[in-house]
């Protein structure tokens, strides 16, 4: 799935086993889930049939929240999820790697970003159904309204400017293209582009039930080789545990877990051997607090 061509980070086919294997993992609410892949195959159902004119639908979803919440494997594990739905055949697939197309070099941005998205996307556009992932869009689309008066804003301003000229022309064009895009930051991406995301969903960290979710998800995932793990969540300790969990993204939950793990040289070379004390410490050290 790897590629090195220049802005791309990796490129596959859809449905992918990989990113379906995604869906169960990450916990969000079910009703989120079920919008991002309504919306995704209602993009492919709808923008050839209907003219822009009448209805100005873009081809672009936009997923915002803090880090960790599980923004790049939901956009991933979606898309793979909504390609087996399509009737169209195979879906191509491609990660952008937006950091490979910025430049600290006067008008090279914008340069860079109008050959990736006219040319590279738009050919891979012609040969079928696309999805393309802008990972942390907000290094491409930056919030001009925010920029200060250093580091060549002139620049950033036209890189933004192609930017949202190339998805016009490529939302013309290929209907059957869609990009979805994640950031961590809503209020560092342009304005102009989020009035043109056909829809916005924000990903919070997790509740209370999604905390103890994933917490008990990566003790059976560690527990399909360390088995004694699977018997963590049955122990007094552990509403206590996920209690700890609140307030922590997904994944410093499982992080935990394996922080847990290397608490001592004994639980390192064998898990088997972590207690609900270790794993409650772990948490309580994610979340910056002393025990």
């Amino acid at each position: 799935m790897s590629t090195e061509q220049k802005g791309i980070l990796t490129e596959c086919k859809l449905p992918n086993s990989a990113y379906d294997q995604l869906w169960d993992r990450i916990i969000v609410p079910d009703q989120l889930k079920e919008q991002l892949i309504s919306q995704i195959l209602l993009e492919f159902t709808v923008r050839r049939k209907i003219e822009r004119g009448a209805l100005p639908i873009h081809g672009v979803i936009l997923l915002t929240g803090p880090p960790g919440t599980g923004k790049t494997s939901l956009a991933k594990a979606a898309a793979s999820r909504a390609a087996g739905f399509l009737t169209a055949g195979v879906v191509q697939f491609i990660e952008v790697e937006p950091h490979g197309l910025t430049s600290s070099s006067l008008g090279r941005s914008q340069k860079d970003m109008h050959n990736f998205l006219t040319g590279t996307i738009a050919e891979r556009a012609k040969q079928g159904p696309l999805i393309v992932l802008l990972d942390e869009v907000e290094t491409m689309a930056v919030n001009r309204q925010k920029l200060s008066l250093d580091a060549n804003p002139i620049d950033v301003h036209r890189a933004t400017d192609a930017v949202l000229a190339a998805l016009d022309h490529l939302a013309e064009e290929y209907p059957d293209l869609l990009f979805i895009a994640t950031s961590n930051f809503e209020e560092a991406v342009d304005g102009a582009f989020l009035s043109r995301a056909d829809l916005i969903l924000q990903i919070e960290k997790p509740g209370p039930a999604a905390c103890a979710a994933i917490l008990e998800d990566t003790l059976e995932i560690m527990g399909e080789t360390w088995k004694k793990l699977r018997n963590l969540p049955k122990t007094d300790g552990f509403a206590a545990a996920c209690a700890e969990a609140i307030g922590l993204d997904g994944r410093q939950i499982r992080k935990a877990v394996l922080h847990a793990c290397a608490s001592s040289r004994v639980t390192a070379r064998d898990p088997n051997m972590l207690s609900i004390e270790s794993l409650t410490g772990a948490l309580c050290k994610a979340k910056g607090k002393t025990i």
